[in-house]
């Protein structure tokens, strides 16, 4: 890891303070594939205040000096939307169970350093010091490995998620709406879990 980058870890409404660091982060990264997100930083504030207002939530930010160059977000399933929720109930899974991972965002320049893992190993520590839940989990977009839009030599995090232990789960997949780079008007877009036994 660089000189200068440190990372801190904060839950609940702590997170407060940093919430549109984080909004602009993500619709900065978000912008690339595989997203191709057309952000809105007011949407993303207020997408983000489930996590402040969650007692139980995380968020790992990683600093250069004083500047926020990455977060990532971590909260109970109970605690997030209703799109989330549904298809752990439609399976007839518990939502209690599960601590939810939400996005991990890092600057380019901040890559191939170590914090995607620093990321995880915070977020699960912080899920497994809660010690309720049986499971960390996160989604991921589904995209056509054939699509014309993806960048040449482009490396999914498939093989980073795997050699951490999660497993993708076909039959749990969301389905969220967001405007891509190009879109006059959001559509949907699938999203599959990857799920990882947490150890108390």
């Amino acid at each position: 890891m660089s000189p200068g980058i440190t990372v801190r870890r904060l839950a609940g409404a702590g997170i407060g303070p940093w919430l549109d660091d984080v909004a602009r982060l993500r619709v900065a990264v978000f912008r690339d594939w595989p997203y191709l997100y057309e952000g809105d930083p007011a949407y993303e504030r207020e997408y983000l205040q489930a996590y402040a207002n969650s007692a139980d939530s995380a968020v790992v930010l990683a600093f250069d000096g004083d500047r926020v160059v990455g977060a990532s977000t971590g909260l109970p399933l109970a605690d997030d939307s209703a799109e989330f929720r549904k298809p752990f109930l439609d399976a007839g899974r518990s939502v209690e169970e599960v601590f939810y991972f939400g996005e991990s965002v890092l600057l380019p320049a901040y890559r191939g350093q170590g914090l995607g893992h620093r990321f995880f190993d915070e977020r699960e520590a912080h899920a497994a010091s809660l010690g309720r839940f049986d499971f960390t989990a996160f989604c991921a977009v589904d995209r056509d490995p054939t699509d014309p839009r993806r960048p040449p030599g482009h490396r999914g995090n498939e093989a980073f998620w795997e050699k951490r232990g999660y497993v993708r789960q076909p039959g749990l997949t969301v389905r969220l709406a967001w405007r891509e780079i190009g879109e006059d008007e959001p559509s949907e877009k699938p999203l599959t879990f990857w799920l990882r036994p947490l150890g108390h």
